[in-house]
C-alpha cells in the first residue's frame, strides 16, 4: 500500500516540474505524474489515485489551468494549489471559483511550497468536514512575506480527506485509508492509530480524533478504545477479536456498540 499522499503536477516548463518532482519526492511525498497540458492532467487523473494537485495557470493546450481544475473536479475534488507567475485581479477572481487553498506567485522556495502543502490539506479536510453554506474563501498570492513563522499553529497532526486519514509526520502527511484501520488505543493526550501493518502515534485524545473524523464505522468501545467496525472478527461480552488482538469493550459502553448488530 502508497501510505504517501499522492500528487499530480500540472506544469509546462520542464525544468520547474522536474524540480517540483525532486523536493516532492525529498519530503516523502509521492509525485503519480507532471503534465504540461489539461488533457494529459485529466488522463493521469483518471488514472491515479491523486490527493492533491499542483496547477501552473499558464500551460499548453486549448485549456488553462483554471479550465483544467475544473474539468478534474468534475470527476472528484482533491486539494488544489495554483503555481503561477500571474496576479492580476481578473486571474485570481476566476481561480477564486475553483476554492484553491493556496496560489503561490513565482519564483518560490522549499519552504512556501510546504507551507502550503500542509495548509492544502488542512483546509481542503476543513471544508469536506463541515458541509455549510459559506462565502468562497479570500484567495491571496503567497509570497516569502505572507508566509506566518510558525507553521504547525495552523494544522492539525491528523487530516481526514474524503476516505482517508493524514497523518503529521515532519514536513510530511502520511497517508491511512479508513478501511485500513483496525482500531484506535489511548493513552493520555496521545492516541495510537493501528492498521494492518504500521502504528501511527498523535498528539490527540481518543475523544477528540472521533470528533474530528466523524467516520461512521469507528466506534467507541472502551474509554481507551475504539475499532473498525469492519474489521472486528468476533466479539464476546468482554472483548472483541480483530486480526488476532484483543481489544476490551467496556460495560459503560457495551450497549451502543450492539447496536450496530442488530437481531434480524
Amino acid at each position: 500500500m502508497n501510505d504517501r499522499v499522492n500528487i499530480l503536477i500540472v506544469e509546462d516548463e520542464a525544468i520547474l516540474a522536474m524540480d517540483l518532482c525532486d523536493l516532492l519526492e525529498a519530503d516523502g511525498y509521492c509525485v503519480v505524474g507532471t503534465a504540461n497540458n489539461g488533457r494529459k492532467a485529466l488522463d493521469l487523473f483518471r488514472q491515479n489515485p491523486v490527493d492533491l494537485i499542483l496547477c501552473d495557470i499558464t500551460i499548453k493546450g486549448d485549456w488553462d489551468g483554471i479550465e483544467t481544475v475544473t474539468q478534474l473536479f468534475r470527476l472528484r475534488q482533491v486539494p488544489l494549489i495554483y503555481l503561477t507567475a500571474l496576479s492580476d485581479r481578473t486571474t485570481i477572481s476566476r481561480a477564486k471559483e475553483t476554492l484553491p487553498a493556496a496560489y503561490i506567485t513565482k519564483p518560490f522556495d522549499a519552504g512556501q511550497l510546504r507551507i502550503a502543502v500542509e495548509m492544502a490539506l488542512n483546509n481542503f479536510s476543513v471544508r469536506i468536514m463541515t458541509p455549510v453554506s459559506r462565502p468562497a474563501p479570500k484567495v491571496i498570492p503567497l509570497n516569502a512575506d505572507s508566509i506566518p513563522a510558525d507553521k504547525d499553529q495552523r494544522t492539525s497532526p491528523i487530516l481526514r480527506v474524503n476516505d482517508a486519514l493524514f497523518v503529521k509526520q515532519n514536513y510530511q502527511f502520511v497517508k491511512v485509508p479508513l478501511s485500513d484501520i483496525l482500531y484506535l488505543e489511548a493513552d493520555d493526550i496521545y492516541t495510537t492509530i493501528v492498521t494492518t501493518g504500521k502504528k501511527h502515534v498523535v498528539r490527540l485524545s481518543l475523544g477528540n480524533i472521533l470528533e474530528r473524523l466523524r467516520a461512521s464505522r469507528l466506534v467507541r468501545i472502551h474509554r481507551s478504545y475504539a475499532v473498525n467496525l469492519d474489521q472486528i472478527d468476533s466479539f464476546s461480552e468482554h472483548e472483541t477479536i480483530i486480526a488476532g488482538h484483543s481489544v476490551p469493550l467496556g460495560r459503560n459502553y457495551k450497549d451502543d456498540f450492539l447496536k450496530h448488530f442488530p437481531v434480524c
